[in-house]
């Protein structure tokens, strides 16, 4: 299979990335197979969101069955189409509610991207591209380039501008900040510059240690308690500034299920509620986000989301779904559910790694079109492996095999795969489903794949 010349540097941390079991920031399109409805309907989305509606989407699935994957790839397509992305794992330090909800806006705005600056911290390329598109209106009106008047001249028109901002839950603060932080551009003060951004990050503790380096007196700070209001104003920013919205991608929701503790549970899930009631009444216009969790997280009714009530009734499955004797997938709802790649899926991914590992090596891999069916089948033919193996299992198996083949140019294909059965593991998440359909001959062809 021909595959176009990528850069070796996004081509070798692609591989590493794979290779590891670890979703890879940037190069996910390369290795793009599958989830061809799921990718539609959240490109839809996009679509409707850019038109000034909000969204909110749970991508559920088991671990290793591609969320983040599909996250990261969702991230390239939405920067693709003139959105702002910012994207975040939770963990035990980082919540939605309570302690720790500061700690994920400052994760969201280190990481806010968008197409000039894909690898994060381009809050001062959006404030930029206002500053430059106001400055340009005015020269275009007959203000001289050259005139020393023009950053006195900008600052007041983005201060007249920064009024739209004050509507929302601490937007006064947020304008004065934003105006303060032009206006220290205009005159080239660093630090000045560096003051508002900190505070537009979230690094300062208290208002004291806030007033005193940014000299605004009425400022206030963001934290735990309010920093979901200062992203939907992020929004308003960046949908002034010109872009098409802004994407939030959260990922790794089952540290909020791992909460032991029920009140500081419940009060995540709350806020859980509050941002998909925002998005969906039309409260954060411009909006859309994206978690992505297991079934246990959305399922459980002890612990998960359904737990709780309120998004038990949003989230669940419509009785038209759930009910019948052939399951029926909808791509509408607020929840997609990940299903497993199809072999001929799965092959084609295979086929993909096997040409990207010899660009990057610089070596034409030693595996045969029959050797890598035989890989698969053997993979799948296991106990329990068409409920419960994962794409990252197969893959992270076939990158080492690769490897293998490579470093020891004396052994064959087939010798390594007698040598090294079963080395991926189940999953221990759900029990073995299916066990004596799954141990048959899986029939698999290269006319099965469809690139």
């Amino acid at each position: 299979m021909n595959t176009e010349r990528i850069p070796k540097r996004i081509l070798g941390t692609l591989l590493s990335s794979v290779s590891a079991g670890v979703v890879p920031r940037s190069g996910a399109p390369y290795i793009a197979i599958g989830r061809v409805d799921e990718i539609a309907s959240l490109t839809e989305d996009l679509s409707r969101v850019a038109d000034g509606e909000g969204a909110t989407r749970f991508i559920v699935g088991r671990y290793g069955s591609g969320k983040s994957f599909l996250i990261q790839l969702m991230r390239g397509y939405a920067a693709e189409r003139g959105f702002v992305t910012a994207d975040c794992d939770l963990s035990p330090e980082r919540r939605l509610s309570g302690v720790g909800g500061l700690a994920t806006y400052r994760e969201l705005m280190r990481n806010l991207s968008c197409k000039a600056s894909p690898d994060g911290g381009a809050l001062t390329a959006v404030i930029g591209r206002w500053y430059s598109a106001v400055s340009e209106k005015l020269v275009e009106s007959g203000v001289s380039p050259a005139s020393p008047e023009l950053p006195s001249l900008v600052t007041r028109e983005i201060i007249k501008e920064s009024r739209s901002l004050e509507a929302g839950v601490g937007g006064f603060d947020f304008a004065l900040v934003v105006s303060e932080y032009c206006r220290a551009y205009g005159e080239g003060d660093e630090e000045k510059m560096s003051a508002c951004l900190r505070w537009l990050r979230g690094e300062y503790g208290n208002k004291t240690e806030a007033r005193r380096t940014t000299g605004l007196r009425t400022v206030s700070v963001i934290d735990d308690s309010n920093w979901f209001d200062h992203i939907k104003l992020i929004c308003a920013l960046v949908r002034h500034v010109g872009y098409a919205g802004l994407c939030v991608f959260i990922d790794e929701g089952v540290n909020l299920y791992k909460i032991v503790n029920r009140v500081s549970r419940e009060s995540n899930y709350e806020k859980i509620l509050s941002m998909y009631n925002d998005t969906m009444q039309g409260r954060a216009e411009g909006m859309m986000l994206i978690f992505g969790g297991t079934p246990q997280f959305l399922e459980d009714t002890r612990r998960g989301l359904f737990s709780y009530e309120a998004l038990r009734s949003r989230l669940c499955d419509s009785r038209f779904t759930a009910e019948g004797s052939t399951p029926l997938r909808s791509m509408m709802g607020p929840v997609i559910r990940l299903r497993r790649l199809s072999d001929a899926e799965l092959l084609a991914l295979m086929m993909r790694l096997t040409s990207l590992h010899g660009q990057y090596h610089g070596w034409t891999p030693r595996i045969t079109d029959d050797e890598m069916t035989d890989f698969l089948r053997s993979s799948l033919s296991r106990a329990g492996a068409e409920e419960m193996i994962t794409p990252r299992e197969i893959i992270r198996d076939y990158v080492s095999l690769l490897d293998l083949l490579l470093q020891n140019p004396e052994v064959s294909c087939r010798t390594i795969m007698g040598e090294k059965k079963d080395t991926a593991q189940p999953s221990p998440e759900q029990k073995p489903a299916g066990a004596n359909a799954s141990a048959e001959a899986r029939k698999i062809t290269i006319d099965d794949i469809i690139f």
